[in-house]
C-alpha cells in the first residue's frame, strides 16, 4: 500500500487532488467537491492535534477491533456514516480548501513521523503513525475515487 510519509505516494495524493474542478461532481454520496476537500481536512488536523475530539464511548470497548479492520481494503464504503465532526454543512471555497488539503497532505511527506502529535482517535483509540498514515491514505483515496480522481 502507498504512504503519505513517502514522497512518490505523497505526490501521488497531491496530482488527484490537483486534478479536481469546482465542478467536479460526486459518483455517490451527498458532499459537494468543496465540501470533500474540507471534511478530508479533518482527521488530518486531528492526526496533527490542531482538532480536539473526545473519545466516543465506542472507542473503550471495540477501538482493538476498529484498528485492525485498516487493513480491510473495504476499510470505507458508501454511504458510510462519519464522526459527526467531520461533517461538513456549509459550501467552502474551492480553491481555498484544495489549497489548505494539499498543504495538509505534504506536511506527511515533508515531517514524516513527527507531522502526527495526536496518537488517540476517537473511535479507533490510540494509535502509531503508521496506523494513521494507512487510515490517512485509505480515507483520501476513497473520497478521492468518490469524485472520479
Amino acid at each position: 500500500m502507498e504512504s503519505l510519509f513517502d514522497p512518490k505516494g505523497n505526490q501521488n495524493i497531491l496530482d488527484r487532488i490537483d486534478n479536481l474542478s469546482p465542478i467536479t461532481l460526486s459518483q455517490w454520496g451527498k458532499m459537494t467537491v468543496s465540501q470533500m476537500l474540507l471534511h478530508l481536512q479533518k482527521p488530518i488536523d486531528l492526526a496533527y492535534g490542531t482538532l480536539h475530539i473526545a473519545p466516543h464511548w465506542k472507542s473503550y470497548f471495540f477501538a482493538k477491533s476498529y484498528r485492525k479492520k485498516l487493513n480491510d481494503p473495504k476499510l470505507f464504503h458508501r454511504d458510510q456514516s462519519t464522526i459527526k465532526e467531520f461533517i461538513v454543512k456549509n459550501e467552502p471555497k474551492f480553491e481555498e480548501a484544495k489549497l489548505a488539503l494539499k498543504d495538509l497532505v505534504a506536511v506527511f511527506a515533508r515531517d514524516g513521523h513527527k507531522a502526527i502529535k495526536n496518537t488517540r482517535h476517537p473511535l479507533m483509540g490510540e494509535m502509531t503513525p503508521e496506523e494513521w498514515d494507512i487510515l490517512q491514505w485509505k480515507h483520501l483515496d476513497y473520497h478521492l475515487k468518490q469524485f472520479g480522481v
